[in-house]
């Protein structure tokens, strides 16, 4: 008899097709699937029709549990005969509180397996032609998030952070990247420096505006995007620059090109 076990699996991006194998096939053998608000439909549509489905989504302002409730809830529905997956959007282990759930299970004597997903960062900027790093243009990447819990205010290392050689993607960003722009530039990071926000990346709704880091969140709002948000802040948002009327895969996903800003 297997131990009770949690498996901890990401649904990528939103494009089902980004799915591992692994996952996949755990979605199919479910018992019980615990997911998050921005799981894709596409995804949710390939767990097993007998599987109990479990909604515990976050929105800003409102949370359908809180954390310490969904590890509760993992504890409880774990069992020795119960395919359980807490299915989590991109990745559990980046800005998904999957350590979190992973490590009160483990204290509590409950196996745990994680099966990674494609994060945001990648899913998105390669839906978007912008390679996060690039010859020349960016030697590395960071990834931060935009939003503290319990609205605390946003204290990253900005000095740190406004280094034009790395790659910047700032996750849960929407509501603040005007100050986290200002406090980029204040640092020394220049205004004019490229920067896309990316919402609803690798999905048929995707939308990218491309502007100066001074005015993305202009762009961002002129736009109407809304959440889920991912900014990519650096040159690699000009590596692959091409027109709007380039050519597109045959079977690529319906994208809107919206023009940034000066």
């Amino acid at each position: 008899m297997q131990p009770p076990t949690v498996h901890l699996v990401g649904a990528g991006p939103g494009d089902p097709e980004l799915l591992t194998l692994k996952a996949a096939r755990l979605l199919q053998l479910a018992d019980v699937v615990v997911h998050d608000r921005l799981v894709g439909e596409g995804v949710l549509a390939l767990i097993q029709p007998r599987a109990r489905r479990i909604d515990v989504g976050k929105a800003p302002g409102r949370h359908a549990l809180r954390q310490e409730e969904i590890n509760r809830l993992l504890l409880e529905l774990a069992a020795p005969d119960r395919v359980v997956v807490r299915l989590k959007g991109g990745d559990p282990f980046v800005f998904g509180r999957g350590g979190e759930e992973a490590l009160f299970l483990l204290r509590h004597g409950i196996a745990v397996e994680v099966v990674p997903g494609i994060t945001a960062a990648a899913g998105c900027a390669a839906s978007a032609l912008i390679p996060l790093t690039h010859r020349g243009l960016a030697t590395g990447v960071r990834f931060v998030t935009g939003h503290c819990r319990e609205d605390e205010p946003l204290e990253l290392d900005w000095h740190g952070l406004a280094d034009p050689e790395t790659t910047l993607v700032v996750y849960m960003g929407l509501a603040q990247i005007d100050r986290i722009a200002a406090r980029l530039i204040g640092a020394g990071l220049p205004p004019a420096t490229p920067a896309a926000a990316i919402a609803e990346g690798t999905t048929a709704r995707e939308r990218v505006v491309r502007a100066p880091l001074a005015a993305i969140g202009e762009a961002a709002r002129a736009a109407r995007l809304g959440s889920p948000t991912l900014f990519v802040i650096g040159r690699v948002v000009e590596a692959l620059a091409v027109p709007l009327e380039a050519p597109r895969p045959a079977a690529g996903l319906a994208r809107l090109e919206v023009a940034g800003h000066a």
